[in-house]
């Protein structure tokens, strides 16, 4: 009887220990590219933090708008304060669920799903409808997901002295590597 015990016991503790339901990463990464006949200005963010819920197909990602990095140095400012306003609008961030998602059928090879939830970004939430690919390899699940955004959609104002130098829809890119959760 206590070997039956031990073992149920030892069991539930391993199972418990080693469930690997939740996945995470808090380095993925966002780019983005605003470009125009005028110019292209990107930014790089490589702190983005996501969970992904394997069982459900849910998922939560979020990032500060203050970490993006640019490849022009004056475009920190101009972005941070002028049109992102991150002083009230610090994060950008989605949460929603990974359509089809089935953790048992990911493999090396890249499948397309769509992820449905809420995009919110400088205060302003919209339903969004976002494709994303995933693979699995070496115990890591692999996601990147390729949108544009409406920066009318989300309230975000430029100045009409500069209109002409950023896009009114801007190009992302998401790319992210979520690891097992250890319980």
């Amino acid at each position: 009887m206590k070997h039956i015990l031990f073992l149920v016991l030892s069991l539930c503790f391993i199972c418990t220990t080693y469930s690997q339901d939740k996945y995470f990463t808090k380095t993925g990464k966002a780019y983005f590219m605003s470009h125009t006949d005028v110019i292209d200005i990107d930014g790089t963010n490589n702190q983005v933090f996501c969970v992904l819920e394997t069982q459900t197909g849910n998922v939560a990602c979020a990032m500060l708008i203050k970490a993006f990095e640019f490849t022009l140095a004056t475009a920190s400012e101009h972005f941070n304060e002028t049109y992102m306003e991150s002083h009230l609008y610090p994060k950008a961030n989605f949460k929603g669920k990974i359509a089809g998602f089935d953790m048992a059928k990911l493999s090396s090879a890249e499948t397309k799903l769509t992820a449905e939830g809420q995009l919110t970004i400088h205060g302003k939430t919209k339903n969004v409808s976002l494709p994303v690919v995933v693979s699995l390899k070496d115990g890591v699940i692999v996601g990147s997901s390729n949108f544009k955004v409406s920066i009318a959609d989300y309230d975000i104002k430029v100045p009409k002295v500069v209109e002409n130098r950023v896009a009114k829809i801007v190009d992302v890119k998401i790319n992210l590597e979520l690891k097992a959760e250890k319980k």
